[in-house]
């Protein structure tokens, strides 16, 4: 039985763990934390954590769960360098699962655009669209983000250097060495993603659409199932999937 302690468990993620939880035998949550909850006290009662509160309470989050040896799987985005920093730091003491999206399928989606950047080349344009709901507070996500960063590693490309956020007025020609990223929000979209390969005469374009949270919920704890016992180090969905 593998115990988990649930940071933001108020939230809309943080029900939905809950529930997904509920109905698998191997996992007992054991802790419900949120705004206004001391973490501390729940934190060593659990085998793993996960965590989807916001990017402010992550690095606190990292330094108990090192303090007290507990595995860790972080759900939130949005974060500074400084906030980066220290998870990469917690890394080092305790086993750490930090994806920008635990969907089973936007980590394909991932390997796909790998491998698709790999195979086409420089002689396709790259363009990345975000659609979510209307009540998303960072943009663009992590998941288009991350897409970016692939793209980037591909071409061995700084990502600072080459990502455009949309396009107004008289911008002149695109650049090749572009990586165009839009973000769109409207309604109650779950989420989906699509990265566009464009070159004359063809374009190809991977997709994925959530139309329910319990996906990334499912994957997170898979990913919390997982990281129970293993080594010091910074895990992604890609490891927890096998496709590295």
């Amino acid at each position: 039985m593998t115990k988990l302690v649930l940071i933001g468990a108020r939230g809309r993620m943080g029900r939905m763990l809950q529930a997904c939880a509920a109905e698998d035998p191997e996992l007992a949550v054991v802790g419900l934390v949120d705004q206004g909850d001391d973490p501390a006290a729940a934190v060593p009662a659990a085998d793993v954590v996960i965590d989807f509160s916001t990017h402010e309470v992550t690095p606190g989050v990292v330094e108990l769960c090192a303090r007290h040896g507990r595995g860790l799987v972080i759900g939130t985005t949005g974060h500074t360098p400084a906030e980066k920093a220290a998870i990469t730091a917690g890394a080092v003491r305790i086993p750490l699962v930090w994806s920008a999206n635990y969907s089973t399928g936007v980590n394909l989606l991932f390997w796909l655009t790998r491998r698709a950047a790999e195979i086409l080349g420089e002689g396709f344009d790259r363009e990345i669209i975000e659609l979510h709901h209307r009540h998303k507070k960072d943009a663009p996500s992590g998941t288009a983000l991350r897409l970016a960063e692939i793209l980037a590693e591909v071409r061995r490309q700084s990502l600072e250097a080459v990502l455009r956020h949309g396009r107004q007025g008289l911008v002149g020609e695109r650049a090749a060495a572009e990586i165009g990223m839009h973000a769109l929000r409207g309604g109650d979209v779950v989420g989906e993603h699509t990265v566009l390969f464009a070159a004359p005469g063809e374009r190809i374009e991977l997709t994925h659409r959530a139309s329910s949270r319990e996906t990334f919920a499912r994957g997170a704890l898979r990913a919390a199932r997982w990281v129970v016992g293993r080594p010091p180090g910074l895990y992604d969905m890609q490891d927890v999937l096998g496709l590295k």
